[in-house]
């Protein structure tokens, strides 16, 4: 059976898979800027371009590659019908996916600590967060793709 897509379905899911690696390659990179930029004295001309270069990374890719995610994804989710809803992987994924969205929000709030000189954490805390994306990730692909249960 066919959705609405019809055959859109193949374009729309090829749009929203690289959408998620740009989003992905963002929330991978971001949290790495922030662990050089503690590093970095407040004022200096170094810490003035880290904030420049996350500013540019989270307004320029993250957001707009997070809202090309969930658009897209949307349409594929509703083109699925009704069914996705009694299977198992859908919500593991869909709690990895809004754990990501909450590790958005929480870049986007440091990101703005860093633009305002009061961040508190520590480079090994960034480089920590830097590893959970990438777990949500391996979770999400293995949902969608090998569907275990």
């Amino acid at each position: 059976m066919e959705g609405f897509l019809g055959g859109a379905y193949i374009w729309i899911k090829a749009f929203h898979i690289i959408a998620v690696i740009a989003w992905m390659a963002g929330m991978l990179y971001l949290p790495r800027l922030f662990a050089y930029h503690v590093d970095a004295e407040i004022g200096s001309v170094q810490s003035e371009t880290f904030k420049v270069m996350e500013r540019r990374l989270l307004r320029g890719i993250i957001n707009p590659a997070m809202i090309l995610v969930f658009v897209l994804g949307g349409l594929l989710f509703f083109d699925r019908g009704m069914g996705i809803w009694s299977e198992g992987w859908w919500y593991v994924k869909l709690v990895a996916v809004i754990v990501m969205v909450g590790l958005h929000g929480e870049l986007s709030r440091w990101r703005r600590a860093f633009a305002e000189d009061r961040n508190t954490r520590s480079a090994r805390f960034y480089k920590f967060v830097n590893e959970v994306p990438a777990v949500l990730m391996v979770v999400i692909v293995i949902m969608v793709v090998v569907k275990p249960f």
